[in-house]
């Protein structure tokens, strides 16, 4: 099990930083009472479920029951179980900017009166400065946006970076509509149509003889190249840029043949570029 302890300081983004493990498979729990993390992880241990990845969050809204922290941590080597501590910052400034801007309350505030909050941030830090010397990973998020800290987290918990993004490779007749949770959106109506000849009517885009019929033509080489290259373009800009689902969906008429040869083309070039995808052909049985 990889498991993560995400404690540090409120307001610096471990909210954030929980989507982001989620977003590259983890199994998250915020908030979780230190006490209880070795028996959760006993528990996740033995589940018939697969928990390779888990991350808890444990932090200064337990109150007192946070620094019970150390004594879980001293339980989980006792057990032989190895985990890292990430623990999530930022400048005071940033912080108390945060707080102004959202009009949130820290939880360290006393009911509804205005404590100083700058204070009330460097109180939390004081409590939190053993926590903060053991940490494994320090994240300052001060100038950080959230495609910049997902990338982050990314760099440091994923054996491939490229894990980061998953690709969903989708065929559709224009017929039946355009899917709706597509990002992007290929019009393969323009190459030779295997509808029309009468020993592939009845075939889809998955058998060779239709593949080797649309593959056949200049015309559709020549879109299969260029569409390729704009895909090993486009993806890292988008795993950059902190995105954790694609959709590309390849449309035809109907659905059956030309839309899904290129589909699975796409697939076979978003893999080669050693990201993980999927293909999903909705109309190939219309």
């Amino acid at each position: 099990m990889q498991l993560i302890i995400v404690t540090g300081m409120s307001g610096a983004g471990k909210s954030r930083v929980i989507d982001s493990l989620e977003d590259i498979g983890f199994f998250c729990v915020d908030n979780m009472t230190p006490q209880l993390i070795p028996t959760f992880v006993k528990i996740l241990s033995d589940s018939t479920e697969n928990h390779e990845k888990v991350a808890f969050v444990a932090d200064i809204r337990l109150g007192s029951s946070f620094q019970d922290l150390f004594s879980a941590l001293e339980e989980l080597r006792d057990m032989k179980i190895k985990y890292s501590i990430l623990f999530i910052d930022a400048e005071n400034d940033v912080i108390v900017k945060r707080y102004q801007e959202t009009r949130r309350k820290h939880p360290l505030q006393n009911g509804d009166n205005n404590n100083d909050l700058l204070a009330i941030i460097n109180n939390e830090r004081e409590m939190l400065k053993k926590a903060k010397n053991i940490a494994d990973y320090v994240i300052d998020t001060s100038l950080m946006s959230n495609a910049m800290l997902k990338e982050r987290v990314s760099e440091l918990f994923l054996n491939d970076i490229s894990d980061s993004l998953n690709v969903n490779v989708e065929s559709f007749g224009y017929k039946f509509g355009i899917p709706r949770d597509s990002d992007l959106v290929f019009d393969v109506r323009c190459l030779p149509n295997p509808f029309y000849v009468d020993e592939l009517k009845h075939h889809t885009g998955i058998e060779k003889p239709v593949r080797d019929f649309v593959m056949e033509h200049e015309e559709s080489q020549e879109l299969a190249a260029k569409l390729c290259d704009l895909i090993d373009y486009l993806l890292p800009l988008y795993r950059t840029e902190g995105k954790s689902q694609l959709t590309i969906s390849v449309g035809c008429t109907g659905g059956r043949h030309r839309s899904v040869v290129f589909a699975e083309l796409l697939k076979e070039e978003v893999e080669k570029q050693g990201y993980k995808v999927s293909a999903y052909h909705r109309d190939i049985d219309r």
